[in-house]
């Protein structure tokens, strides 16, 4: 059943209205480019008999004859599948059940390439956390790689985490007059839960329990094949996908290994077969908006404050901070998963889930329903869901109602009238802090700053009770994507909460990232622009006093403006062989080029709005 007619929330339409003017020449310029790129007819029609020849070679017959003739069309598959990360081992039977699912479509699909993906769970604290945020652009350029062969007539996205669903979705927008279907692999079942995973954390922190313990908590969490199950960049890209109308409807958060998922796999590829509309057609400036929505209704990831920016550009679309900030002041919270709640996203999919959330944000006009999909035209598809009758798979009408409102709510009853996403302007730049999870006595913080160029130099202070008995607000600099690539300092959590917890005032202020996971405590996080850039974190002196105002929107400093602009700059970001191994030194490149937090953090050249500037660093 169609949802009626939606009023857009003024809001709603004022921010898509500006972003649309605001990109009118950048998108206009991306749709000439992939309209030129597609052809009539199957692709690797125009390639040379050699060119076709290298292209079949390795083919089964029957393949390699569907593939010289010029009939059907094929399919790339490009994939994230390792074994060692649980979101990604299910890929590993993929590719050849989509293929016999194309066949079925009546098309044909070759392996096109694979990305990396590697995970912030493993890397938090580790050098390996300075390539996480890189490693999207690497996986952007890796699928434009298996993109680049002129073969394919569509695609199929596999990926779920962190970096990686960006990064093939900012590929995938590089050839965007190929119709393209990401294919989800869902969240492992649910183990211990989240909030007592991090009641042990911070024990252990505290010293009060000990490693054995400590393990046996987190093998408990993190305990199958398949996505974490707390509401963390994982499970909002999933959610953002599916929303964004990439995904089959209902598909993002149904269970490895059940025969609904399996079901919802082979339609993913048959879908593909159909050449659905090309991605670049189906991700516009509407597009765009509806995902921002998504995220801020959802209590999403901070980090998709820099990925939907690159995400955007990609297609030719100029998204700022501040068209998120004005939607998060008008999109209430409708979800409560952990960090922001106790239940987790299997909790929330059986409350109604993303249907659920589509429909009561139509119905409020916080949803452009005149969007392309994958599936066809309007959002309202994805108020529906899958059901398997037997072997057949349909989608039937979800849920009018939440089943369980302590986990999912009605737009017109919240549990926020906004989306605790908010946008800190101060004398140190500007930042993003996520409020969702931060109770209202906690929300200012106005003391002395305690300084910190790396955050293990803070977990020792802490460690040595250097921290205990006083507020104070900890700033960690040299964080930003040119300092070191802008690593997760999630392992901050456990120990700044022990002291928010014993009555102490504490916030964090950097120009680094914190994970998708964090959350009670305040942190002004992505500051820019960045120390390393000469930013004002670089002039910042231990006992200057920092406010941290996240209702007022203000990241403010209590120093005369005058002195402070004659400070030296102190500290610095690691240099020559401070910054290799572990592959570090492989990204120089990276780091000299790099993109600031607000423009997406990226490497590559894009659409910026007016008063932009993407600074560069030169390489130490």
């Amino acid at each position: 059943m169609t949802p009626p007619p939606q009023q857009l929330h003024p809001t709603l339409a004022a921010v898509t209205e500006r972003i649309v003017e605001r990109s009118a020449e950048s998108r206009a310029e991306y749709l000439r480019r992939i309209d030129a790129a597609a052809v009539a007819g199957p692709a690797r029609g125009r390639l040379a008999c050699a060119n076709l020849a290298h292209g079949f070679a390795a083919s089964e017959p029957t393949e390699k004859q569907a593939l010289r003739g010029h009939t059907k069309p094929n399919v790339a598959i490009v994939s994230s599948y390792n074994d060692m990360l649980s979101a990604h081992q299910p890929y590993r039977d993929y590719p050849e059940a989509l293929k016999k699912a194309v066949i079925r479509g009546g098309g044909i699909a070759q392996f096109a390439g694979g990305v990396p993906a590697m995970c912030d769970g493993i890397t938090q604290g580790r050098d390996g956390m300075q390539l996480s945020l890189y490693s999207r652009d690497v996986i952007a350029m890796a699928t434009a790689i298996a993109l680049s062969h002129d073969m394919f007539d569509g695609a199929l996205m596999l990926g779920v985490c962190d970096k990686i669903t960006p990064g093939l979705l900012i590929g995938a927008l590089s050839f965007g007059h190929l119709p393209t279907v990401f294919v989800p692999a869902g969240p492992m079942t649910s183990g211990l839960p989240n909030s007592e995973k991090a009641r042990v954390r911070q024990l252990y922190a505290e010293g009060k329990v000990g490693r054995d313990e400590l393990l046996e908590a987190e093998a408990a969490s993190y305990h199958s094949a398949g996505t974490c199950t707390f509401y963390g960049t994982a499970n909002s890209n999933q959610l953002l996908m599916e929303v964004l109308g990439l995904h089959l409807p209902g598909s993002s958060f149904v269970n490895p290994g059940t025969p609904l998922r399996e079901a919802l796999t082979r339609a993913a590829g048959r879908r593909a077969a159909e050449l659905p509309t090309p991605i670049g057609r189906v991700v516009d400036e509407k597009a765009v908006v509806n995902a921002c929505v998504a995220l801020l209704a959802s209590g999403g990831s901070t980090n998709h404050t820099m990925h939907l920016v690159a995400i955007a550009r990609a297609a030719g679309v100029a998204l700022t901070w501040d068209d998120l900030s004005d939607l998060s002041a008008v999109v209430p919270l409708l979800s409560r998963m952990y960090p922001n709640g106790e239940a987790d996203v299997n909790h929330f999919h059986a409350a109604g889930g993303i249907a659920f959330m589509v429909r009561t944000l139509l119905e409020a006009g916080l949803l452009h329903d005149d969007v392309q999909t994958i599936v066809g035209h309007g959002l309202w598809r994805y108020t529906q869901e899958p059901v398997l009758r037997g072997d057949d798979l349909t989608w039937e009408d979800g849920p009018t109602e939440s089943l369980d409102h302590a986990v999912l709510r009605p737009a017109d009853a919240p549990f926020s009238p906004d989306g605790g996403l908010r946008m800190l302007t101060g004398p140190l730049g500007r930042a993003v802090i996520k409020t969702s999870a931060v109770k209202p006595e906690h929300r200012f913080v106005s003391a002395p700053a305690v300084v910190f160029d790396d955050q293990h130099d803070f977990l020792e202070a802490f460690g040595h009770g250097e921290l205990d008995g006083r507020d104070f607000v900890a700033v960690i600099r040299y964080q930003g994507p040119a300092a070191n690539g802008m690593p997760e300092l999630h392992k901050l959590t456990p120990a700044l909460g022990v002291l928010q917890d014993r009555g102490q005032k504490v916030a964090i202020v950097t120009d680094g990232r914190m994970s998708g996971a964090s959350g009670k405590v305040p942190a002004a996080i992505h500051v820019t622009p960045e120390a390393a850039l000469g930013g004002p974190l670089s002039r910042i002196q231990d006992g200057d006093v920092v406010t941290v105002d996240a209702d007022g929107g203000l990241l403010g400093l209590h120093v005369d403006h005058e002195v402070f602009a004659r400070r030296p700059i102190t500290g610095r970001a690691p240099q020559g062989p401070e910054w290799a191994g572990t592959g570090r030194e492989l990204f120089a490149a990276f780091r000299a080029t790099v993109g600031s937090a607000d423009t997406g953090a990226s490497v590559f050249p894009g659409v910026t709005a007016p008063g932009q500037e993407v600074p560069v660093v030169q390489p130490a």
